[in-house]
């Protein structure tokens, strides 16, 4: 894809792009497909990398072969939730020439990160986010407001460091860590559920469901009951028996699709409806 300048607002790259093909069957697949190997640096600390469970149809050295000062596509459908890399401060640059609507978030250590080719933007100029908040929408839509020059829906991410030059996220970021603030978990990454995400599941239970029991990573009667209720709202209507069905993982499914999960609501939990369930309990507020 192409996109703007690090100037970001009104300085565009003369240069002519290709268009790449969305890679839709392995987007929807949720695998991760990484091209060539990056040179390893220390990681950025206060980061993670948000789109572990979503394809790379565009790689870092994609773009600057075709001319582009670098990015990193990944495949996802219009309307994914956007969550930040870091805390910082949000500026919106609607309509920002190839890159159409984008979200810059300077962060408090000097660095900036950007997501381009937006369907929506959700906050305000000089909203405070923190790490996991939502910043706006993936769209790329051809043709659709805010896609600029994109050819298929996708997010345009990358990393600018405080001297002003475009950075390659994945180098780093390494495995997604990036030292302090929300650690990843092994669920977002493998897509197999573990005691870190049923800890910050119980959090979000006892929150907001009600949930009384042990915040101790393994999952019982009472943590599923309080799931199910949780999932009520994702259209989840049987009894809160704490006995997890197909009906009751379908609706956790459902809460997962808001979270970049693609695949069907068939009630057989996999890991990439592990991986978008995972991005929801990975919020700061349950963390």
């Amino acid at each position: 894809m192409a996109e703007p300048s690090n100037a970001e607002v009104g300085t565009m790259t003369g240069n002519g792009f290709s268009r790449r093909t969305f890679l839709s069957g392995s987007a929807a697949a949720g695998v991760v497909t990484v091209f060539g190997a990056a040179t390893a640096h220390a990681a950025v600390p206060g980061f993670y990398n948000p789109f572990t469970g979503y394809a790379i149809t565009g790689s870092w050295q994609e773009h600057i072969n075709r001319g582009s000062l670098g990015g990193i596509d990944y495949g996802m459908g219009v309307g994914t939730r956007l969550p930040a890399a870091g805390g910082g401060i949000v500026t919106n640059i609607p309509n920002n020439g190839t890159g159409g609507h984008t979200v810059t978030i300077q962060h408090d250590n000097g660095y900036r990160t950007q997501y381009m080719h937006l369907s929506g933007f959700l906050l305000g100029n000089g909203t405070r986010i923190g790490m996991g908040g939502v910043v706006g929408l993936s769209g790329g839509a051809p043709g659709a407001p805010g896609s600029g020059n994109s050819d298929g829906p996708h997010l345009h991410w990358h990393m600018i460091n405080p001297g002003g030059t475009r950075i390659n996220p994945l180098t780093y970021l390494g495995s997604g860590g990036g030292g302090g603030g929300l650690p990843k978990t092994t669920t977002e990454q493998d897509g197999i559920p573990g005691a870190i995400m049923w800890k910050r599941t119980q959090n979000w239970l006892r929150l907001e469901q009600g949930y009384t029991g042990p915040i101790d990573g393994a999952p019982g009667t009472n943590t599923y009951a309080a799931l199910q209720r949780g999932v009520r709202a994702y259209g989840y209507t049987g009894p809160i028996d704490g006995v997890m069905g197909t009906n009751s993982w379908a609706g956790v499914q459902r809460l997962a699709s808001h979270w970049g999960y693609t695949g069907p609501i068939d009630g057989v939990m996999g890991p990439n409806s592990w991986r978008g369930f995972a991005r929801f309990v990975n919020q700061d507020k349950y963390n």
